[in-house]
């Protein structure tokens, strides 16, 4: 218990900061929506898929692999409080024309790029 727990923890850690570093990058003023943000979210759907496509396909990863990659490494990376946060402002700020084009994008993006993931890893 106790070794997973660190796992998750360090896995969390480097997830973490890794998105600190695209909202410096991307998430300023002059754009209009949150880009980092939205780039976190996506490209951590894009590595679940991979991570849970290769379980599937070759069962490779154990609960350990698992456990820092997915729950810790993902769910450091990913931010759904972050996003919703994002949207508050958006409706905060009447902005709704700003707010659906990210809303829509985050989901449709994020969701595609789990497919894209397990996708790739079963046919190459």
């Amino acid at each position: 218990m106790m070794k997973q727990a660190l796992l998750v923890f360090l896995g969390g850690g480097l997830g973490s900061v890794a998105r600190y570093i695209l909202s410096l990058k991307f998430n300023n003023f002059e754009n209009a929506m949150p880009y980092g943000t939205m780039i976190a979210n996506v490209l951590g759907s894009l590595i679940i898929g991979l991570i849970f496509g290769l379980v599937s396909k070759y069962g490779s990863l154990t609960e350990n692999h698992s456990l820092f990659l997915a729950t810790g490494f993902c769910g450091g990376f990913t931010t759904f409080s972050t996003f919703a946060y994002e949207n508050h402002l958006y409706i905060k700020n009447g902005d709704y024309f700003g707010m659906l084009p990210y809303l829509i994008a985050t989901f449709v993006l994020g969701i595609t790029a789990v497919f894209l993931g397990m996708y790739l890893v079963k046919y190459f």
